[in-house]
Parts: C-alpha cells; sequence; structure tokens
C-alpha cells in the first residue's frame, strides 16, 4: 500500500512539474497562433505583392498599416518599392514609383487585423494549405507584428496559404487608394 502511494505521490509530482514547464514556455506545447487584437498603434502590417507578365516589368505593390490607422502605399514597376535600398539607379523603371500616405479608421483597421489573426496569419505549421500548383505571375509575401505575435516569412502566401492570400489580396484593395493623401 505504501508503494502505491510513493507512486501516486511522484506521479503527481511529476505531473505537477510537466504542467509548470509548459506554462512557462519551455515545454513542447506549440506556440498559440491567436490573439484578440487591441488597437494599438505598434501593430502593424506590410504585404508585398508583385505581378509578373513575362513581356512587361515586374507590378510591385506595397501596402504598410500601422494599428493607428496610419497607411502608406507604394506602387510601380520600380525595385524601390519593395526594397528601399535598391541601390541600381540607372535602371529604365528606377524613378516609376509613386507613395501615397493617409489615415484609416483605426477601429476598422483592428478589425481587419483580427480577421487576418482568426484566418491563421500566425499560424506557422500551414500543413496541407498550400496550393496543389505553384502559382505563376503572381507573387505575395507578409510581415506583421500584432500584440506581441510575429510573422515574417519570404514565402509566396498563394502557394503557401492561398486562402489567406486571398483575405491578403482584398486587403491590398481595400487600403491602396491611388491619389489619395500625399
Amino acid at each position: 500500500m505504501e508503494t502505491i502511494a510513493k507512486t501516486l505521490r511522484r506521479a503527481a509530482a511529476l505531473a505537477a512539474l510537466a504542467a509548470a514547464t509548459g506554462l512557462h514556455g519551455c515545454g513542447l506545447m506549440a506556440e498559440q497562433p491567436y490573439v484578440e487584437v487591441t488597437e494599438s498603434p505598434l501593430n502593424w502590417l506590410e504585404i508585398h505583392y508583385y505581378r509578373t507578365v513575362t513581356n512587361q516589368p515586374v507590378w510591385r505593390v506595397n501596402v504598410r498599416i500601422a494599428g493607428d490607422g496610419a497607411v502608406e502605399t507604394t506602387a510601380g514597376t520600380s525595385r524601390l518599392v519593395s526594397d528601399s535600398f535598391a541601390s541600381k539607379a540607372g535602371e529604365e523603371n528606377w524613378d516609376d514609383i509613386q507613395r501615397y500616405r493617409y489615415r484609416a479608421d483605426p477601429k476598422r483597421v483592428r478589425e481587419m487585423f483580427q480577421e487576418l489573426v482568426n484566418a491563421d496569419l500566425f499560424r506557422r505549421e500551414k500543413f496541407g494549405r498550400g496550393a496543389d500548383k505553384p502559382s505563376p505571375g503572381r507573387f505575395m509575401a507578409v510581415r506583421a507584428a500584432i500584440d506581441r505575435k510575429n510573422y515574417s516569412e519570404h514565402v509566396n502566401m498563394y502557394e503557401e496559404d492561398p486562402e489567406l492570400a486571398e483575405l491578403l489580396y482584398n486587403v491590398i484593395l481595400e487600403y491602396y487608394r491611388p491619389g489619395a493623401g500625399k
């Protein structure tokens, strides 16, 4: 009887230790990809979208949205759209770039961030979500920091997670407003 009691105490102690370790981030538990989004100027999202057609220069759109509603969109065929450190100033389309800044409603931005979080923006394992075929002609990459969750993978979202890519494309359509702001 005494050995059973010792065994049960050891098992309880090990279970408590395992639970405590898991709760402090040292366990094998996966990181929770979901969060309740708060309205904060520290939250941000950046989407890079490229449309490639074989006989034309690559069309690039970059949309950056901050949690306080600050929106900056950049578009054109210049490499400066997607790489602010581009150095080939002699390229034919170097100055084909348009940049606009304006303010959006922070409440709508928070709702949009929440929609993306709920659509698995921060889910690292996207097994079974990838496209069956490559996505020729378009590329989309996303980076985000929302309520202490970060995502920054340079992968084509159309191939990695096509459903999320369509949501991100809708964000581009909603916030890319040529001529808005300065």
